[in-house]
């Protein structure tokens, strides 16, 4: 395999016609904050993702297809591995403003491709919908480095379509 394990991935999704876009670390790194992770995270809603079929293609690249139960807050999250290659995980979202998200992404060069990445505001507001304690760090540091009034008045209208518990985390962060 020549190309990066997230160009491959990258670009079966683009073939079967599945919106994608890059969040997480990865995510993080394109927007200036730098932290270390072992793996990639995508982040679809086409729940066509988890058809195994669709990645029976792959040469050299193992799949392991995980579908979330109807408690799951996600449908599912595929796990990619190759050797010597970083992990992709594609996470698939239940929700319509998961959705959008990807309808607002950017693509950035990554590599020998183009990838789409989440917004800041984006990005907060997924960090927000997992809520863990590295959540709350990626937040804070997402904010000192591009929080302008901008990003933080995206980030309160989107909470309006987020769980009530993302409101408050946002609202506590300064505490």
């Amino acid at each position: 395999m020549t190309a990066s394990l997230l160009s491959t991935i990258a670009g079966a999704l683009e073939e079967a016609g599945i919106a994608y876009a890059l969040v997480g670390a990865a995510a993080l790194a394109v927007h200036g904050v730098s932290r270390s992770t072992i793996d990639q995270d995508l982040l679809v809603t086409d729940r066509r993702a988890l058809d195994p079929d669709l990645w029976r293609t792959l040469t050299g690249v193992s799949v392991d297809v995980r579908r979330g139960d109807s408690d799951d807050p996600l449908a599912g999250v595929i796990r990619f591995t190759a050797h010597g290659q970083r992990d992709v995980d594609v996470i698939v979202g239940r929700h319509a403003w998961q959705a959008s998200m990807l309808t607002r992404a950017r693509r950035v060069p990554l590599g020998a491709r183009a990838i789409p990445v989440v917004s800041v505001p984006d990005l907060i507001l997924l960090k927000l919908y997992a809520g863990g304690a590295q959540d709350r760090w990626d937040i804070a540091q997402l904010l000192a480095a591009v929080g302008s009034p901008e990003v933080q008045a995206e980030v309160e209208r989107g909470l309006a379509d987020l769980p009530g518990r993302c409101g408050e985390m946002w609202r506590s962060r300064d505490s």
